[in-house]
Formats: C-alpha cells, structure tokens, sequence
C-alpha cells in the first residue's frame, strides 16, 4: 500500500511517497518532517509579505547623515575664507560632534583640489571653497 502526503507547494518540492509495510508503522521519519515544516514555513512567510509588504520609508535629503567631505565643505563654506585642516577638523567637532582622522580628510580635500571640484590649496594643509 502506498501513500501520497502531496503538499501543494510553490515551489518544485517533490511529493512524499512511503511504502507501507505494516499498517501498524506508518511512520514518517522524523528529520524528513522537520524538512517540509521548514520549507513550508519559509513559503508562508513568503506569502504573508508579499499579502503585507512594509511599507518602505524612504529618507528625506534631510535626514541624511553627512559624509565627512561634506562636512568638511560646509565648514570651509561658511567660513568663505580659506582654513588650516586643523581649523576645519576643530570645526567639525564642535559642530558635528564627531573626530575625523586628520589624513584621511586632507587626502580627500587634495583629490578634490586635483580634479577642481571646486577646493583650492593656498598653503599647505590649507584649503578654501572655490568661488564660481
């Protein structure tokens, strides 16, 4: 005698067939269960989001954090004069309340210097907004 336990599926997952021998051991072995079970968990949870999506919040340019470049920007910005990375780097602190690695910003600030992306050099580790 065979059974069929067919559990409809989205998915290409085979049918459980048992060959029975003896009526009294109709048993399903155990770790074969616990596969479906989780297969059939794993799909519902998959309906159940596409039945109830999330709504997905996007953020305002406002909410946006800052990157260091761009903080360092604004400060320069503000300042319409040019700034000692030291300067800029205490700015940043007192206004953003975060420590920048001092190399890290002047090697971005040069790259940007170098491609004229609208930073000038006037001394060493000195940099201003280019006005346009």
């Amino acid at each position: 005698m065979y059974f069929l336990l067919d559990i409809p599926t989205f998915s290409c997952y085979p049918p459980l067939i048992l060959l029975e021998e003896d009526p009294m051991e109709n048993k399903i072995p155990e770790s074969l269960l616990d596969l479906y079970e989780s297969l059939l968990s794993a799909q519902l949870r998959v309906v159940k989001q596409l039945q109830n999506p999330k709504s997905t919040k996007t953020k305002r340019e406002g909410d946006k954090g800052m990157s260091n470049m761009d903080m360092a920007i604004d400060i320069l910005r503000q300042a319409r004069k040019p700034l000692h990375i030291s300067e800029i780097l205490a700015q940043i602190k007192s206004k953003h309340q975060i420590s920048l690695d001092r190399e890290s910003l002047v090697s971005a600030l040069v790259k940007k210097v170098h491609r004229h992306q609208g930073l000038n050099r006037t001394a060493p580790n000195t940099f201003e907004v280019t006005r346009k």
